[in-house]
């Protein structure tokens, strides 16, 4: 709480969130090189066309999904709460998501063009709505000052 006063934090504090934040990091850094050949070897050996079952229950989960996050960042919004970020982004993730396989998938098809329409007028621009208040909700944050040594 000594956060909350203004007062600044302690320096046990402050080198549990560098460790923290350079565990985090490391891990990301990890992952990343590892996805390029695992995204090489896709790239080379998924098949071009594949038919899939279960395709109702998929589509109708990722939606499910969809709408609990967007309950989640309204109800989060209404009670002025600060996950609401969080739920935020993950919201306006799934909407990229939402658009880039609605597209993706029905390219050859002629239902290629409802979902581009889908895409740029409702999902992108919901999506880029939801991030950019994500950032200027984060511009007024206040992080802990570094002590100057």
């Amino acid at each position: 709480m000594s956060e909350m006063r203004g007062e600044q934090p302690s320096a046990q504090l402050l080198e549990r969130i560098r460790r923290q934040r350079r565990h985090t990091l490391e891990l990301l850094t990890v992952c990343a090189v590892g996805l390029v050949p695992w995204t090489v070897l896709l790239a080379f050996t998924l098949p071009s066309g594949y038919t899939v079952r279960q395709w109702r229950t998929t589509w109708v989960g990722f939606d499910v999904l969809l709408l609990l996050a967007m309950a989640a960042t309204a109800f989060l919004g209404w009670r002025r709460h600060r996950a609401v970020v969080v739920a935020a982004v993950a919201t306006g993730a799934l909407l990229l998501c939402d658009a880039w396989f609605d597209v993706s998938l029905a390219l050859g098809t002629p239902d290629v063009w409802w979902s581009v329409a889908l895409a740029v007028c409702m999902e992108l621009p919901l999506a880029g709505f939801l991030i950019h208040r994500v950032l200027g909700m984060l511009k007024l944050a206040q992080w802990p000052q570094q002590p100057v040594s």
